[in-house]
C-alpha cells in the first residue's frame, strides 16, 4: 500500500473488545494542516479507533503509517513521541496537580527551556490559563479543563492531534471558544482528527469526513455533501434494520 510521506493513514484497522470485532477494516487518512471529522452514533467505533491509532489499545489487525513507518504496536508514549498526541474524552486531567504540573507532566520529555517555551505558547491559545496555573485542575470548570487537556497533547509539538469528543459535556460558550483554537492549531499545519457527535460543529470545522456506523465507514468524504444530504448522515445514525424497529422506515 502507499505510505505517503507526511500523512497519517489507518489502514484495514480492526479493533477488537473481549472476543467481539468492533471496528472492521477501516481505511481514513489525516493531513497535515487539515481538520479531519469522524462522526458517528455512539457504538460507531469512533472512541476504538482513536485507542487503536495511539496506542493506549493494541489493533489486532491493520496498520497505523506515518512517515513511511508502520507505528502500529507501539507503546503510547512511543506513539506520542512520533508526534501523534491525543485529547481524551471527558476532558481528563490530573485532577490533585496544578495547571502548570499537569503540563509539566505532560511535556516531561522535554528540557527545561523546551518545556517552559511549549508552555508558552499553548497559554498564547488560552490566555485563561494563565491565571490558574497555581490552581489545582480539578478545581476548574469542565471548559478549562477541557482546555488544559488540549494543552497537555499540544506540549510535546505534536504534527498530528486526536481529539475524541470535543464538546462533550461543554457548554455552548465554551465550544464556541474553542472553534478558533482549533482552527488556530490546524492553520499551524497540524493535522487534526476530530471525534465529534455535533454534527452542525464537526461539518463547520472539518475540510474531509468519515462517517462511522457500526464499525465500519459508511461515508468518505467532503463536508459539502453531508451539509447538502442529512440524509446519509440520518442513515449512519439509524440504519435500516433500526429504522424498522421503530417503524421508520
Amino acid at each position: 500500500m502507499s505510505t505517503t510521506s507526511g500523512i497519517l493513514k489507518i489502514d484495514n484497522l480492526v479493533m477488537v473488545r473481549g472476543t467481539k470485532a468492533v471496528v472492521h477494516g477501516i481505511k481514513l487518512e489525516v493531513k497535515p494542516g487539515m481538520v479531519t471529522a469522524l462522526m458517528g452514533p455512539n457504538g460507531a467505533g469512533k472512541t476504538s479507533t482513536v485507542l487503536g491509532i495511539s496506542g493506549v489499545v493494541e489493533p489486532a489487525f491493520g496498520d497505523v503509517w506515518l512517515d513511511g513507518h508502520n507505528v502500529k504496536g507501539l507503546e503510547s508514549d512511543e506513539i506520542r513521541r512520533h508526534g501523534i498526541a491525543t485529547v481524551p474524552e471527558g476532558h481528563q486531567v490530573l485532577r490533585e496537580l496544578t495547571v502548570r504540573e499537569n503540563l509539566q507532566v505532560a511535556g516531561g520529555g522535554l528540557s527545561s527551556s523546551a518545556l517552559n517555551q511549549a508552555i508558552e505558547r499553548v497559554l498564547e491559545l488560552f490566555p485563561e490559563l494563565k491565571t490558574r496555573l497555581n490552581q489545582a485542575a480539578g478545581d476548574l470548570s469542565g471548559g478549562q479543563q477541557q482546555m488544559v487537556s488540549i494543552s497537555q497533547a499540544l506540549v510535546v509539538s505534536p504534527r498530528y492531534l486526536l481529539i475524541d469528543e470535543l464538546s462533550f459535556g461543554l457548554a455552548p460558550s465554551i465550544v464556541s471558544r474553542l472553534v478558533p483554537v482549533i482552527r488556530e492549531i490546524a492553520a499551524s499545519g497540524i493535522g487534526v482528527l476530530l471525534i465529534e457527535q455535533f454534527t452542525q460543529l464537526a461539518l463547520g470545522l472539518s475540510s474531509h469526513v468519515y462517517v462511522m456506523s457500526r464499525g465500519s465507514v459508511s461515508y468518505d468524504g467532503g463536508p459539502e455533501n453531508l451539509k447538502a444530504d442529512p440524509d446519509i448522515l440520518h442513515r449512519a445514525y439509524f440504519p435500516i434494520s433500526d429504522r424498522e424497529a421503530v417503524g421508520l422506515a
